[in-house]
């Protein structure tokens, strides 16, 4: 595994961020090792729900995990917010950095992960093989 840190600024989308650092690597899987920071919004669409909500304050990021690939990613992230209240769900996109997000990222150069689209479950779920290193 290699690791990787990725430092983002006030105003970044973390999702986007995310979406667009994993296309460009060499590295066909990745995996959230670590993540703390804090968000201004947080876009997130909770279990069983099919529409987004937006969640607006000053958030903290108390975890995030998921699995990284070209053709997608899949995080799921619990936040608070002033009061200690937990909540979390699958990460949208136009979840903004408020002062910093700090990850660490785990690349996995023997393994592949793709997504394809899972005609029971309706969403495109994670396909895991060996990647060709030959």
């Amino acid at each position: 595994m290699k690791l990787v840190s990725l430092q983002l600024q006030p105003g970044a989308d973390l999702r986007r961020v995310m979406e667009a650092w994993i296309a460009e690597q060499q590295e066909q899987a990745g995996c959230v090792i670590s993540a703390v920071g804090s968000l201004s919004v947080a876009q997130l669409r909770l279990a069983g729900a099919t529409e987004e909500m937006a969640i607006h304050g000053d958030l903290e990021i108390l975890s995030l995990s998921g699995t990284l690939s070209p053709d997608g990613v899949h995080l799921h992230i619990a936040i608070s917010g002033s009061s200690g209240a937990v909540i979390g769900g699958h990460l949208c996109v136009g979840s903004l950095v408020r002062t910093t997000a700090e990850l660490v990222i785990g690349l996995l150069p023997e393994w592949q992960f793709s997504r394809k689209l899972d005609l029971t479950t309706g969403y495109p779920e994670l396909r895991i093989s060996p990647q060709d290193l030959g």
